[in-house]
């Protein structure tokens, strides 16, 4: 069975700043993700350079196999100390691991990560380094399908002291919550919102410190395939068809035409729905055999939309897409669900277009759009024209 490994965070500035303190690295190499969240010395710009050079310098020492010890020894040799309390520059987590679920993790001063096992919180057994004085914990990763990892900076250790809570937001605390809140098969990005908004909300929305929660999860590689227009040549509409049909995976339609194509094919029929509760985006239909039909442009569109959404780090908006139309389907079928996204894109022009004086090429640069922020996301995209 292949694994993927997925990531994503959320971030807020403390309140009267324009800059966040801590700051989130990640990098793929070698078969390894490596994520370092760091979180700088005090907070505003000076907070945001040390962090940025401590989570970039981590990043880089670690994907380039340097041992854990010299990586610190460097950092520490590197970056600057507090004059006034010889505080640390920067506190951080570094996850460094493969597809396999093996590799590390490892933290300096930053809260205690939270691991979760088949849903379920567990404390695994840690190990200590001891680096000119400063105590590194750190465990040998073996993950299985479905861990979880969050870590975070101590804003939200911190969070609604003195406004909603007398001593801040205990571990413990984090712990019960995110029970309640986490559900299967969702993605570290929702489970890092999820997290960072509640300690934003203790906050009442204006942090006195910079807060923020990164995750990392090992999941099921799950394909998606998405249908879209009809090929420039009709002759080609039964290959595209046929392309589409043959990889595993859930499997997506977009547009009447396309759908009436991929129907015939099959030899069935295209059942209309009627419902919407999105007045912007039309009712999607329905094909035996298809996980998802919806209309196309403007659909399109509002999908772009979430998906602009979707990838801000500085937002409390929920990652999740609970809504009866057709653009928040497929966002929760591409962005919560998939891993890896293959597009299957006719080249046919719609007269329609032409008529209404459209953009003919709407289509095409929306796809484009989808593209890219799909590969911010992480995920793995491919696409065929026809």
């Amino acid at each position: 069975m292949s694994l993927a490994l997925e990531y994503g965070y959320t971030a807020f500035h403390k309140h009267g700043e324009e800059l966040c303190g801590d700051n989130v690295a990640v990098a793929d190499k070698d078969g390894y993700l490596t994520l370092v969240l760091a979180d700088g010395m005090g907070s505003g710009v000076r907070a945001n350079i040390l962090s940025t050079l401590t989570s970039t310098m981590l990043c880089t020492m670690i994907t380039n196999n340097v041992p854990i010890e010299e990586t610190v020894d460097t950092i520490i040799d590197t970056l600057p100390v507090s004059s006034v309390n010889q505080a640390a520059y920067s506190t951080f987590s570094v996850i460094h691991v493969n597809r396999e679920g093996h590799g590390y993790l490892f933290e300096f001063d930053n809260p205690r990560f939270i691991y979760y096992r088949n849903g379920k919180h567990y404390e695994p057994q840690l190990n200590e380094l001891h680096i000119r004085g400063m105590t590194i914990v750190w465990m040998e990763l073996d993950m299985q399908e479905n861990d979880l990892i969050l870590v975070m900076s101590d804003g939200n250790l911190n969070a609604g002291t003195g406004m909603t809570l007398n001593y801040g937001w205990a571990r413990n605390e984090m712990i019960d919550y995110m029970n309640r809140h986490l559900a299967a098969g969702m993605s570290a990005r929702c489970a890092a919102n999820i997290l960072a908004s509640a300690s934003d909300n203790l906050y009442m929305h204006m942090p006195l410190d910079d807060t923020s929660v990164a995750a990392l999860r090992i999941r099921k590689e799950t394909p998606v395939s998405v249908m879209i227009g009809p090929s420039a040549d009709r002759a080609d509409n039964g290959r595209q068809v046929s392309d589409f049909l043959s990889k595993e995976g859930l499997k997506a339609v977009c547009g009447g035409t396309t759908a009436s194509i991929v129907a015939a094919y099959l030899n069935k029929e295209v059942i209309a729905e009627h419902e919407s509760d999105d007045p912007e985006v039309p009712p999607i239909s329905r094909i035996d055999g298809i996980d998802l039909v919806t209309e196309g442009v403007l659909t399109l569109q509002k999908l772009l939309e979430l998906s602009r959404e979707y990838l801000r780090t500085d937002s409390s908006i929920p990652k999740q897409f609970t809504g009866n139309n057709g653009a928040s389907k497929l966002a929760d079928m591409l962005f919560e669900k998939g891993t890896t996204i293959r597009f299957y894109v006719g080249q046919a022009v719609n007269e329609a277009y032409q008529k209404l004086q459209m953009d003919s090429m709407l289509k095409f640069k929306l796809v484009d759009r989808l593209m890219e922020d799909l590969k911010k996301m992480g995920k793995e995209v491919s696409i065929r024209y026809y």
